[in-house]
């Protein structure tokens, strides 16, 4: 279940990357923490940004984006320079591309089967109106 986040987590999550996430993703993530994203009737559950503010929030987040990309990793494919932002509960992760100190705003699939980036949208909120 999403919900809201005080920014001041974006920006330590920013802090932790060394980079920063795109901006419609980090809107969009201060309204709803998390959910479902529907792309091409296939459901993707995002993660969140960690929220340490109370037990509860910390309990719903500790599955956030930087966790889930330090499990990526494992998979042996996943590049350096990539953000897991939600699964589709079968391996492959919707993800952001690092270029320099900033997550560039194109949504991409990743296959954990290849490796292989596939793009899907230009920006967060075009992949929310898919």
């Amino acid at each position: 279940m999403p919900f809201n986040l005080d920014e001041k987590y974006v920006l330590e999550a920013e802090e932790q990357l060394e980079a920063k996430l795109p901006s419609e993703y980090k809107k969009a993530m201060v309204s709803n923490n998390g959910g479902d994203i529907d792309i091409n009737d296939e459901i993707w559950e995002q993660y969140p940004i960690f929220d340490k503010s109370d037990r509860k929030r910390l309990s719903r987040t500790c599955n956030h984006i930087i966790t889930e990309t330090d499990s990526c990793k494992d998979f042996g494919n996943f590049g350096e320079n990539l953000l897991a932002i939600a699964s589709n509960g079968c391996g492959d992760q919707l993800v952001f591309v690092k270029e320099g100190k900033k997550y560039l705003p194109a949504v991409h699939i990743w296959s954990h089967e290849t490796g292989k980036l596939t793009q899907v949208s230009n920006s967060f909120n075009a992949v929310m109106c898919i």
